[in-house]
């Protein structure tokens, strides 16, 4: 008897295996439709459709200097159309291409409406170009000045000169960090600096006020505030003997070198 249940074992355990295959394609199946006809459902039925006629049916915050219609018009096309077939991550590729976009988010508020949500780029200085003056940020991307009602909104930032016009943006980064780097070491002397020069790296210029004088320094690579500060400690005297003369060469810790 023992012989006759151990033949018979292996049909029984086939059998049990393919009813559960059975069994788990009906499951997949019962799922598959039902998550059809709910699709279906959140893409067709009205309670589900973005409407122009409801005035928070888009909801921007966040914007501050980016072109709002530019904002608005990413999502143009999804007007009249459920909620639910509006493709999310596509929309946000659209609003990063925006000037003065950094990052943005896109989400679903239940049932109508979508909220949208900016953080913009932070300027930190401007630069000049043949074609007019731009902003830039801490990362090196261009950015046209913002205008409220017509009239150009005030910055008060330094100028980054050196900045090329065909420069990569890698290219303009580094010379954005070489004058954060300055603006660090300086301090709180870094509020009568008016130009920051990086078309070399190694060989940082500055325009600063002294004396109530505008006057360029060459501060080198290194030990920014140290020399500036000891430049205005030693101006006065410096301006008695050479008052003609507004370049100083400040690379040397232990010398100050007018340059004619």
């Amino acid at each position: 008897m023992a012989r006759e249940s151990k033949k018979t074992a292996p049909g029984g355990i086939r059998w049990r295996l393919w009813s559960g295959i059975a069994i788990a394609g009906v499951v997949c199946v019962s799922t598959a439709i039902a998550a059809l006809k709910i699709r279906d459902y959140v893409t067709s039925d009205p309670q589900f459709i973005l409407s122009r006629d409801q005035k928070d049916s888009l909801v921007i915050d966040g914007v501050r200097y980016a072109s709002r219609s530019k904002v608005q018009r990413a999502f143009a096309q999804d007007f009249t159309h459920s909620i639910f077939s509006v493709p999310l991550g596509e929309r946000r590729r659209r609003l990063l291409a925006v000037d003065w976009v950094e990052d943005a988010s896109v989400s679903r508020i239940w049932p109508d409406r979508l909220a949208v949500r900016i953080r913009e780029r932070t300027p930190v200085a401007f630069v000049y170009f043949r074609a007019g003056i731009l902003l830039i940020d801490a990362h090196g991307v261009l950015l046209e000045p913002p205008a409220r009602e017509g009239t150009p909104v005030r910055f008060s930032f330094p100028v980054l000169s050196g900045v090329g016009e065909e420069e990569a943006e890698s290219q303009r980064e580094q010379r954005v960090r070489a004058m954060l780097r300055v603006q660090e070491d300086l301090g709180y002397l870094a509020k009568d600096v008016s130009e920051v020069n990086a078309a070399d790296l190694e060989n940082i210029r500055i325009i600063a006020r002294a004396d109530n004088r505008a006057v360029e320094l060459i501060l080198g690579d290194g030990n920014f505030g140290r020399r500036f500060q000891n430049f205005l400690s030693h101006y006065p005297e410096i301006r008695k003997q050479s008052p003609n003369v507004k370049t100083f060469d400040l690379r040397l810790d232990d010398r100050i070198t007018a340059k004619d």
